[in-house]
């Protein structure tokens, strides 16, 4: 398994002393517990008022400003000093430098949020997801057989807490995405799995000869549709109805380019492939393939590597249990079965995305006699 130098280094050695490596596993062992104190923490705005205490703040002073009583407020503290989120001197409270970034890293509280409000009550039929290969989780919401049919019909605050997590991970990359894309004069972009049309919308707004058609799945599209209604070139915006499931429903041709943008993680190796073959068909010799993933290889922060590996486990059980945020390996793999072959590579744009430039594989002399 190849990895970039800082994760080869983390991850090829045991550098734990045996007392680290016992705390680990308790941490491990009262995940749960920890993850609900700190996300009180914040909600009750507790560490807020101990990050603007630069003297900190006593057990009861919390208590009065936070509206709760002693021994609420007292448990919260007590839980999250060990937990290390808050410092104790003297009698008063403080706020950690891991407290501050649990109240401030605008990816730490996307990932919170998206994990309480879509991910919590599923993960407990985890065991069943990865032994099933189904999303057993996802019937803490309803029957479909992938989250991607019932999104629109998700609770309010879950479907808005998966909306924000999808797009603060793609849209921080758009900017660097659309030169790659837009290199060259493009008339013709086919957006797969387009969701809501924020890239449809970021490219007719760049480019302004551009016709993007989104193809997906038709509720995504009414949910496309009305996201870009009004907005400046959604009338350079069309919707293509697919099951992109159904490995018998073509690709449309005559595009220049073709766009995936967190999309294949969204299915199996297999499937992925499959989905790859039937773009490649309908590709010209001239035409690209765009892939945008954040390969959890690829990363140069070993943070990254750590919440993309835990993003995997919502796929199991509450996505649609057999995929992934895949290793680049794997993705090339998928890449080179379906007919293609990846032209180049970049690394690096905005919170860890790669984007693979594929083209169709050009027939051997022997082949074309």
């Amino acid at each position: 398994m190849k990895l970039f130098p800082d994760l080869e280094k983390r991850y090829s050695a045991d550098s734990m002393s045996a007392l680290s490596a016992q705390r680990l596993a308790h941490e491990i062992s009262f995940g749960p517990v920890v993850f609900q104190v700190s996300r009180l923490m914040v909600k009750f705005g507790i560490l807020q008022m101990l990050v603007d205490s630069p003297s900190g703040l006593t057990l009861d002073e919390v208590a009065q400003k936070a509206q709760l009583s002693r021994y609420a407020a007292q448990v919260l503290l007590e839980s999250s000093l060990t937990a290390g989120t808050v410092l104790c001197r003297e009698g008063r409270f403080e706020a950690s430098k891991a407290g501050w970034f649990l109240l401030n890293d605008p990816l730490v509280k996307v990932n919170m949020n998206f994990n309480h409000d879509v991910n919590y009550l599923g993960w407990f039929k985890l065991d069943e997801a990865l032994l099933g290969g189904k999303p057993e989780g996802l019937k803490t919401f309803g029957s479909w057989s992938t989250i991607y049919e019932g999104l629109s019909s998700l609770p309010e605050q879950a479907r808005k807490s998966w909306l924000e997590f999808d797009h603060f991970y793609s849209d921080s990359s758009f900017d660097e995405a659309l030169k790659i894309v837009f290199a060259r004069p493009l008339r013709t972009v086919l957006d797969v799995g387009g969701n809501t049309g924020r890239w449809a919308l970021r490219c007719v707004g760049y480019n302004p000869d551009v016709k993007v058609t989104v193809m997906d799945l038709p509720q995504q599209l009414e949910l496309m549709q009305a996201q870009v209604s009004g907005a400046a070139g959604a009338d350079r915006i069309f919707g293509y109805e697919v099951n992109l499931l159904d490995r018998e429903a073509p690709f449309p041709s005559g595009f220049e380019a073709i766009w995936m943008s967190q999309l294949l993680d969204c299915f199996s190796e297999d499937e992925a492939t499959n989905i790859l073959a039937r773009a490649a068909a309908a590709m010209s010799s001239d035409a690209s393939l765009f892939i945008m993933e954040t390969f959890w290889d690829r990363q140069r922060f070993e943070a990254a590597a750590y919440c993309l590996t835990q993003i995997s486990l919502y796929f199991t059980a509450l996505a649609n249990g057999n995929s992934k945020m895949y290793h680049s390996d794997d993705m090339v793999r998928c890449v080179e079965a379906a007919g293609l072959t990846v032209a180049k590579t970049y690394d690096g744009l905005g919170k860890g995305h790669s984007i693979l430039m594929c083209k169709k594989k050009q027939a051997s002399t022997n082949e074309q006699l």
